[in-house]
């Protein structure tokens, strides 16, 4: 055990030494990405009643969690297999599981700024008193890292290509037809049906849970569905990994 902590975090000092000069932008990105969100919104909205606000003002950092893991990783490590770097990086002789977590330590880590900046300007611009739970870091750590599971596992198993257009796709499916920043209820019958069993419905859900305590309750279903789409997308991503390797 000793040994695998070393080589993760000897690994993990050198991935962001080595991602030293695209994080600064990435992070900028995702800042961007969230003040935006709750900027633009807000003109679309105009004056709204309080429960639109709410949905508004804590949408902007699951967006930010989101977007991360859905749509930066998928986009970066297709990068890195087009350039060759990635399939260099797996031949050095770590166990493929201190590869999986050091890519999503980083990966992770990068999607925090965002989502405090995001939901600090949602507050301020929409007047929002925020009641947190204990349970919001851990919900926050584990709606990031589900998001990168996901965007890892699909930028392993699909051209790299491919990883990037469907990226693209993401960013409208997450900003305009998923349930983050408006109630699920707002969507067609089908599409209400196909979210209740993605997993960003419960990222949203859960998110508003931990920030708002007193307006959103927390689901166990919620609980389940998200445990389930990080573990599975852990297991792809690991499994994804070995099958390049």
């Amino acid at each position: 055990m000793t040994t695998v902590i070393r080589q993760l975090g000897l690994y993990l000092g050198w991935q962001f030494r080595r991602a030293s000069q695209v994080v600064p932008l990435l992070i900028v990105v995702q800042i961007v990405l969230a003040v935006a969100t709750v900027v633009g919104y807000g003109y679309l909205i105009g004056d709204a009643p309080r429960p639109v606000l709410l949905y508004l003002a804590t949408g902007a950092s699951t967006v930010s969690l989101v977007s991360v893991g859905l749509i930066m990783t998928p986009q970066m490590v297709a990068r890195q297999r087009s350039e060759g770097s990635f399939d260099w990086v797996r031949t050095l002789p770590l166990p493929r599981g201190v590869l999986v977590a050091a890519d999503l330590i980083l990966w992770t880590a990068l999607a925090l700024p965002g989502m405090v900046l995001g939901l600090v300007t949602g507050t301020v611009r929409f007047q929002v008193d925020l009641a947190l739970t204990p349970w919001l870091p851990l919900v926050a750590l584990a709606v990031a890292a589900t998001a990168a599971c996901v965007g890892y596992a699909l930028a392993c198993l699909l051209h790299p290509m491919a990883a990037v257009l469907i990226s693209q796709v993401l960013i409208f499916v997450v900003l305009l037809f998923s349930p983050v920043s408006y109630p699920v209820e707002r969507l067609p019958d089908w599409l209400q049906t196909i979210h209740h069993w993605l997993p960003l419905e419960a990222m949203a859900d859960l998110m508003r849970a931990c920030l708002l305590r007193h307006d959103f309750p927390v689901l166990g279903r919620d609980v389940a569905v998200l445990a389930i789409w990080c573990l599975a997308a852990l297991a792809g991503a690991t499994w994804a990994l070995r099958r390049r390797g």
